[in-house]
């Protein structure tokens, strides 16, 4: 297990945000954070880190500008996400993204399309593809939800639909989104299903605020979950410190 870095860009701007109130016409939503430093900052550092497989993603239109900074700053050592589709995903990948992230393409009408998810492994290869399973609750099940997290599919997050997925991605990102931004602590039942279903790489985020989220991630999810840490980080504002966060083992 290991910690994952990120960078969330929101109205060409890096923030923090509470996802549950992410919205299309941005009223309401919640910030935690915004930087006065751009995403190309975020990127050198965490290049300067040695950290890999952060994700860095687009919360809307008009971040293009801004993750294409960051990509560029970090040839290799992040992954984007947010508004990727068959027609743009070469394009992020040339441009220095070691993976696309992709939810809504993937994920429409309520259900998973397979036809994009065939044309997206075509175009870029399974070993590009991380797919973003980001999950609300719902009468005792996890379900993926697409749309700034605000629309639930019927696709729900379990063993039998993990591993046909599998076979289509290198890794999955899923975000706790009920805790997303709050810094109340994980889903600790969510991870820990993750733990007995997952059999490729995958990130947990969502609710970490300290060291002891670390060690619940390991065990629950027994060493197949790595874990991002966003607005609990004192480099996003929050009280955990970043330089002990890189090194924790």
């Amino acid at each position: 297990m290991k910690f994952r870095p990120c960078i969330d860009i929101h109205q060409g701007k890096v923030k923090q945000i509470v996802g549950g109130t992410l919205n299309d016409v941005n009223k309401g939503v919640v910030e935690n954070f915004v930087s006065d430093h751009d995403a190309a900052y975020f990127a050198n550092l965490f290049k300067a880190d040695g950290l890999t497989g952060g994700h860095v993603i687009m919360l809307g239109a008009g971040n293009e500008a801004e993750a294409l900074k960051a990509l560029r700053a970090y040839p290799g050592g992040l992954q984007v996400g947010g508004g990727i589709t068959v027609e743009n995903a070469a394009f992020y990948l040339e441009q220095g993204a070691s993976h696309v992230i992709v939810t809504s393409y993937v994920f429409q009408d309520g259900d998973i399309n397979q036809a994009n998810l065939d044309a997206l492994v075509a175009e870029v290869g399974r070993e590009h593809l991380v797919l973003d399973l980001s999950c609300r609750l719902k009468e005792d099940a996890y379900y993926v939800v697409t749309d700034r997290w605000q629309k639930f599919t019927g696709y729900q997050i379990n063993q039998t639909n993990l591993q046909q997925l599998a076979d289509y991605c290198a890794e999955f990102l899923i975000h706790g989104v009920d805790v997303e931004g709050k810094r109340q602590g994980i889903l600790e039942d969510l991870v820990a299903k993750l733990g007995n279903w997952l059999t490729i790489p995958a990130t947990y985020a969502g609710g970490a605020r300290r060291f002891e989220d670390f060690q619940l991630v390991k065990q629950l999810g027994q060493d197949k979950l790595d874990l991002t840490i966003g607005s609990a980080l004192d480099i996003f504002g929050g009280d955990l410190p970043y330089r002990e966060v890189i090194h924790w083992r």
